[in-house]
């Protein structure tokens, strides 16, 4: 077996650099013995409305459960349609379905693979709730477009789990919408040590009921006043994200910077097609991702090489099996399809080194070149 030198993500690399100033947070918090929706949490909520600039952040389990809540929070459900990509996590769609709602899709752009509004408006039907705009990989999704092509009465859910710390023009995405959705998975661009979501809004009574619905629908203890979830941000989790938020800005940044060497690096490649990025957003990469001719076969060169890679995502939501109940045969989303067969992600870390990406590059172009 092959010795993957260069892995997808360094988790431990990250640690390193925070574990002094997190250890200390941490054996403070342990010694406070208040461990749910405590001191911690409500701390790092408000820190997270601060960085965001929105009146609101609401912590929550996951950020499936950021999702789950804020559809939730507009009253989704049965006979209702949320419109999104099928080119997204599974968990995009399968709130839709929990909440007794129907997922509709509509194409994605095949430029920045985010969800196209044209395609958006074409599907809009008098059972449009909502529209969730996925920010895939950490590139904006242009909110303001999806907003005015699906009319004034679809409210409009950011799915920012992979794009924390990016900019549409001059506002933080997640305050774009009427939700920003956010997830804290370890791997995301604030990550955790587990799970973890939030759920921001500029609407304190959205708020207010997202926060009931997170604690079993009640706002007094063993009062509720409707059928809610057990959602709660773990406190040892706000803690410790509370302490990696304060570097979240340069950790954008160096991500920044690695893929401008790597946008230089593949840009002449032949049978490497780099996704857009318009002007007037700026990124923050979750992960960075290519479309490459040969996918599977390039992916296979590259193990030899001792370098991961990953796909995201193989199958568009609408040709899995769990969703096959919706009637989408292959075909409907042509973008969509054609992009979960040529999509790769390539090693991207905050704490990666020049030499590091350069071995990835030159290893890329080594294979094109056979």
């Amino acid at each position: 077996m092959v010795d993957i030198r260069i892995p997808m993500k360094d988790l431990a690399a990250q640690w390193r650099e925070i574990e002094g100033e997190a250890a200390a947070v941490l054996t403070d918090f342990l010694g406070r013995g208040e461990y749910i929706l405590g001191a911690a949490v409500k701390a790092f909520e408000g820190a997270c409305a601060a960085y965001l600039d929105v009146p609101h952040a609401v912590g929550v389990a996951s950020g499936t459960d950021a999702l789950l809540l804020a559809l939730r929070a507009l009253d989704v459900g049965p006979g209702d349609e949320v419109l999104t990509t099928p080119f997204t996590f599974v968990a995009t769609a399968d709130v839709v379905v929990r909440l007794g709602a129907r997922p509709v899709f509509a194409d994605v752009d095949a430029a920045t693979l985010n969800l196209a509004p044209a395609a958006a408006a074409a599907a809009v039907t008098p059972r449009t709730k909502a529209v969730v705009a996925v920010h895939l990989y950490g590139l904006p999704a242009d909110v303001a477009a999806l907003a005015a092509a699906v009319g004034p009465g679809v409210a409009v859910v950011e799915d920012a789990a992979q794009a924390m710390g990016a900019t549409f023009g001059d506002r933080k995405v997640g305050t774009l919408g009427t939700f920003g959705c956010f997830s804290f998975f370890p791997t995301k661009n604030l990550g955790g040590y587990g799970d973890g979501g939030l759920v921001a809004t500029a609407d304190g009574a959205l708020a207010a009921r997202v926060r009931r619905l997170r604690a079993h629908g009640a706002e007094e203890k063993n009062f509720p006043l409707e059928i809610g979830y057990k959602s709660r941000l773990d406190g040892v989790q706000a803690a410790l994200l509370g302490v990696k938020l304060a570097h979240l800005d340069e950790w954008v940044r160096r991500t920044r910077a690695l893929v401008a060497l790597y946008r230089a690096g593949l840009a002449e490649v032949d049978g490497i097609t780099l996704l857009a990025e318009p002007a007037d957003r700026l990124p923050a990469y979750h992960l960075f991702t290519v479309r490459a001719a040969l996918r599977d076969d390039l992916r296979a060169y590259l193990r030899s090489r001792g370098i991961a890679t990953a796909v995201y995502y193989p199958w568009p939501i609408h040709l899995t099996p769990a969703f096959a109940f919706l009637g989408w045969k292959e075909g409907a989303f042509p973008a969509a399809e054609r992009a979960a067969r040529e999509v790769v992600s390539l090693p991207l870390w905050p704490e990666m080194t020049e030499g590091q990406l350069d071995e990835v590059v030159t290893a890329v172009n080594d294979f094109y070149a056979i």
